[in-house]
């Protein structure tokens, strides 16, 4: 599973020119999912990203996290993630899960990471053509490969 967090000052999502979901201050989560993910890797995956220190402390330092805050948190499906580049100027999706084993890890890691930071997310719809708009924050974006956790 690959995710691409950007630290918001406020974020939304568009299916058909109507707010499907939106956030004030907290992360957009980009998210990939591949064939062999499973709830292992959705479980480490939502820890980290609630306990990820990145969010500015009283003195302007990255020392707070989004539980620490209290912040939202907005999770769009993104396949593309899994792109790859190497032969010619094509991208391949290989790797991308199917929306038969995606769609059900993908709901999955909203509901953990809605129930780990004590609010439900809000979210795009899988495979929907959506339109993301957000202010982020710093800027601060980061990547994460759950495959590369060790």
């Amino acid at each position: 599973m690959r995710v691409v967090l950007q630290r918001v000052s406020e974020a939304a999502v568009r299916i058909d020119k109507s707010v499907h979901g939106e956030i004030g201050t907290g992360l957009l989560v980009l998210v990939g999912i591949e064939n062999e993910d499973t709830q292992d890797d959705i479980n480490w995956l939502v820890k980290k990203i609630a306990n990820l220190r990145i969010f500015a402390d009283n003195e302007g330092l990255m020392n707070l996290s989004l539980l620490d805050i209290q912040g939202e948190a907005l999770v769009i499906s993104q396949f593309t993630l899994h792109a790859k580049t190497k032969k010619g100027n094509r991208p391949s999706y290989i790797k991308a899960a199917r929306p038969e084993v995606a769609i059900p890890l993908y709901e999955s890691f909203k509901t953990a990471l809605g129930k780990t930071i004590g609010k439900p997310v809000a979210s795009g719809e899988f495979g929907a053509d959506m339109k993301v708009s957000l202010i982020n924050d710093g800027p601060v974006t980061i990547s994460i490969d759950t495959k590369a956790k060790a």
